[in-house]
């Protein structure tokens, strides 16, 4: 490291060309470390002619974990990648060190796997989708200094990304969290408070899985949340989710998305409103028939739309090097949440457990051996989820990619009404006889007949 007598000018060494990053970091450590002569981050700046911002990510370095050290030295990253690195907690700089590469396997005999490093604007979206945590939704105060002691207020803490905008200025627009074991502590803080100071509150579960042993929080089929916007359409204003009653309560997310979070909710199964099967015979049987019109209607829609974007999907050309299209694609997919990562690992035949993480690893596995053409025609299709997932209409987005692919979805949707009359039949056929019948699909005698 440089060394630096009172009265020299600081940063004489830092100007050699061979000078490495984190050494030029820790020889800033030091200078404001001495006690006489003191020195500020502005004063070094000025000193070496660079701008203060210069001097204040270079010191984030002195912070890397061991393990992004060593890479580092070694060049393996560069100091874009470590400079992200610097910026988030210790147990979070392995997890996100190892998405700066991916593995591109060879076609020789050994089929050994080459490790290739990924540009920083990838670290950076990586960063932005699974660490940062936008606190304009957090549940809890963020002035609340006494929340977890140990923490202190995120108005003055050094991991939000708002406090210094200058040192954060590559991770996001928003203000944010980098610290999601922080963040974590100080929802489950806010729960244990609002319940000690309301000890009656209702607890629910926004999760899918069965609710841990001995939970308290009602699990989602034991309570409808009442929804605080307008309903869009009077469709919708039918829904029950859209109406209040007399057993309307308050409750507190104890368990799943949205933790700490409050929420009105009926929760009484003999609610005519919310619970509308507990109803009459007569009302249950017509509310079960037009449940399972409804249910029909959504089974032919999702059909008629799989299949759209199965043959958009086919009407994609094949151009650009794999390179680039093995890249947009991984960026691609890292967007999409679980239930669309399952649309795309069905269009593919991409078999996995249904856990978000080991899909999702199952994907970009699948991805990074998968051939030119059909990366081309993957990248189309996320596209198109994405945008469905936007908030647009997803019909008109899957008509308009149509029309530009020359897809014909009335005759889709026309070959899946069959289909689907054709399994309804068999299975009025199978009641009947209590043999079971074989179905041939409208796909299956258009392709016999074309």
């Amino acid at each position: 490291m440089p060394e630096y007598s009172v009265g020299e000018p600081v940063g004489l060494d830092l100007q050699r060309r061979d000078v490495h990053p984190l050494e030029e970091a820790r020889s800033f450590k030091a200078l404001l470390d001495l006690e006489e002569p003191k020195y500020s981050i502005e004063q070094i700046a000025s000193k070496i002619g660079k701008p203060p911002a210069y001097v204040a990510t270079r010191l984030k370095l002195t912070e890397l974990a061991e393990v992004v050290v060593e890479e580092f030295y070694r060049e393996e990253i560069g100091v874009g990648h470590a400079l992200l690195l610097a910026k988030l907690p210790l147990d979070k700089q392995e997890e996100a060190l190892k998405e700066c590469f991916q593995e591109e396997w060879s076609a020789t005999r050994d089929r050994k796997a080459k490790r290739i490093i990924l540009p920083v604007r990838h670290l950076q979206a990586w960063i932005e989708q699974n660490i940062l945590l936008v606190l304009k939704d957090a549940p809890f105060d963020k002035k609340d200094a006494h929340l977890i002691a140990i923490a202190g207020s995120c108005v003055d803490c050094p991991k939000r990304t708002g406090h210094n905008k200058l040192l954060f200025a590559d991770l996001g627009k928003q203000d944010a969290c980098t610290d999601p074991n922080c963040y974590q502590a100080k929802v489950d803080g806010h729960l244990a408070k609002t319940l000690a100071a309301k000890p009656t509150l209702v607890q629910i579960s926004t999760g899918y899985q069965k609710p841990q042993e001995g939970s308290t929080a009602l699990p989602r089929g034991k309570y409808v949340a009442i929804q605080e916007d307008k309903p869009k359409t009077k469709e919708d204003a039918q829904r029950p989710e859209y109406k209040v009653c007399k057993f309307t309560i308050e409750a507190i997310v104890a368990e799943g998305s949205g933790k700490g979070t409050t929420h009105k909710v009926c929760a009484n199964p003999d609610c005519a409103v919310h619970h509308p099967k507990k109803q009459t015979s007569a009302d249950d049987a017509k509310w079960k028939a037009e449940r399972e019109r409804e249910r029909k209607q959504e089974a032919v829609a999702r059909a008629t739309g799989f299949r759209t974007l199965e043959a958009i999907g086919n009407a994609v050309p094949v151009r650009p090097m794999k390179r680039e299209l093995l890249y947009v694609a991984l960026m691609l997919a890292a967007k999409l949440d679980l239930p669309r990562v399952e649309i795309v690992a069905k269009l593919h035949h991409v078999s996995g457990q249904k856990e978000e993480e080991t899909l999702s690893k199952t994907m970009q596995a699948y991805l990074r051996r998968a051939p030119e053409g059909t990366l081309t025609r993957l990248i189309m299709e996320m596209s198109i989820l994405l945008r469905m997932a936007s908030g647009q209409d997803s019909n008109r987005v899957l008509a308009e990619a149509a029309k530009d692919y020359s897809v014909n979805v009335d005759a889709i949707a026309s070959n899946v009404r069959k289909d689907f009359a054709a399994r309804e039949k068999a299975k009025a056929e199978k009641k009947a006889d209590g043999k079971a019948v074989p179905v041939k699909t409208a796909t299956a005698k258009l392709k016999k007949t074309a």
